[in-house]
């Protein structure tokens, strides 16, 4: 394997704005091109118009760079943090080739790349470029890692022609987890629900791309298979385990800890356990992700997620009328007023795995921790590790419902934060892997 290439699904809108800075290679056309550019899909075909020319293309459109480290073109209005708080849209430059193709009634820019400028990207979208360098060593190994495993992944479903459903419901339980439905057509998506990929966009320093050089073919393995190294800000306190979050499988790697270097007192870690959780969401137990200073925030987060302030411990507030609306609008289910919202199921880290909505005219229990967090909020809640606190009213309707929380993301695999304090007290880049990726090895495969 020799440093292989992805296809990364950039945007998919109606129109597509693009500009080639440098001469790429327009295939469908048979001839090079550059400048400014838009792209439509009228009918069954996609129209390509320049300043003055226009070309009607019956299937993709493929733009291939002259010289692969100098041509870049930019794609305007890429939305980037999709449904999630800090949801924005900017214009973003690529190395690369640039494919259009058609997808869901629209068109999808699809960046083509090698692995290891993708991974010099996404090390500087998912982080600042500024990050120390054991931190980003760790994670230029745990995001090659998750990539190569999800393409091996989609091979073996299409292979076994598996019929992979995401969906379990029944008249009384919906439960959902959000992992490989959507992309078939390329390899990974560049937003959160993959990993943020913003190309040459982000600017990225030496460091990083020394990290990206160190490490190259370099990736987490259990027994013979590649790890499904998964990341997310702030683990709360404690990780979770894998089949908790996603498809019910045990990944021995990714398996609930406690985020600290010494063994916490003063808590039962059973989190599974409701008055144990309650105890631990309520307070602020150490750990690594507990109280980062400044420093190391600004190391580890871009512009737009140092707005998010409280992360390891959070709260948020809901009027009955406006709970029931966000549930509403989420479920598409009219549960009437609120009366409760139970956890049935928790996780290693406390984390809800199944919550029951108890409504004046509907009772659901749903989950997992996505699904959860995407049905309280109008974008996310910070993580499903919650305890609730009603405020009742004289017809016993509660009046309020405060959520108190722990985290910020999934918490399965590395605590990006937690880890950027390890690589700040003094640890190396395999000692972080080993701490969030227990029965792991690093190895060498290209």
């Amino acid at each position: 394997m020799e440093n292989p290439k992805i296809s990364v699904g950039i945007l998919n809108s109606e129109e597509i704005q693009f500009e080639l800075f440098g001469y790429y290679f327009f295939e469908q056309a048979n001839k090079i091109v550059k400048g400014k550019f838009k792209a439509k899909k009228v009918d069954e075909k996609i129209i390509v118009e320049g300043i003055n020319e226009k070309f009607e293309i019956n299937d993709n459109a493929r733009f291939i760079p002259q010289n692969e480290e100098l041509d870049s073109f930019l794609i305007k209005d890429v939305i980037i943090g999709v449904k999630f708080h800090w949801e924005r849209k900017e214009d973003q430059q690529f190395l690369g080739e640039l494919k259009i193709i058609k997808e869901n009634n629209k068109l999808t820019a699809v960046n083509i790349i090698s692995i290891e400028h993708y991974l010099i990207s996404v090390i500087s979208s998912e982080m600042s470029a500024t990050s120390s360098e054991h931190l980003l060593k760790a994670h230029a190994i745990i995001s090659r890692s998750w990539l190569l495993a999800q393409i091996e992944k989609s091979k073996k479903i299409k292979q076994n022609k598996e019929n992979y459903s995401t969906i379990k419901s029944s008249i009384d339980e919906y439960i959902k987890w959000y992992d490989r439905e959507d992309h078939l057509l390329y390899d990974v998506c560049a937003d959160d629900h993959c990993q943020r990929y913003q190309g040459i966009t982000r600017a990225y320093t030496e460091t990083v791309k020394q990290a990206v050089n160190f490490t190259r073919g370099l990736v987490l393995k259990y027994e013979d298979e590649i790890c499904d190294a998964r990341f997310y800000k702030s683990c709360g306190g404690h990780t979770e385990n894998f089949e908790n979050v996603w498809e019910p499988k045990h990944h021995p790697y990714l398996v609930g800890i406690p985020d600290y270097k010494f063994t916490i007192d003063d808590y039962d870690l059973d989190l599974t356990k409701e008055k144990n959780a309650e105890i631990w969401i309520r307070t602020t137990p150490p750990a690594f992700c507990a109280k980062p200073s400044e420093k190391i925030l600004l190391q580890v987060l871009n512009d737009y997620d140092l707005i998010t302030k409280d992360f390891y411990r959070w709260k948020v507030e809901y009027e009955q009328e406006e709970l029931k609306e966000i549930i509403k609008q989420k479920t598409g289910v009219d549960f009437g007023y609120i009366y409760d919202l139970l956890p049935v199921e928790r996780g290693v880290s406390g984390r809800i795995i199944k919550l029951k909505i108890v409504g004046e005219k509907q009772t659901l229990t749903i989950g997992k921790e996505l699904e959860i967090r995407k049905t309280l909020s109008k974008s996310h809640l910070y993580s499903s590790a919650f305890v609730v606190d009603k405020i009742e009213s004289s017809e016993r309707i509660p009046k309020k419902f405060i959520l108190t929380g722990a985290g910020w993301g999934h918490g399965v695999g590395l605590c990006q934060i937690g880890a950027a304090v390890m690589a700040d007290m003094g640890y190396k880049f395999d000692e972080i892997l080993a701490h969030y990726f227990k029965n792991s090895n690093i190895e060498k495969i290209y």
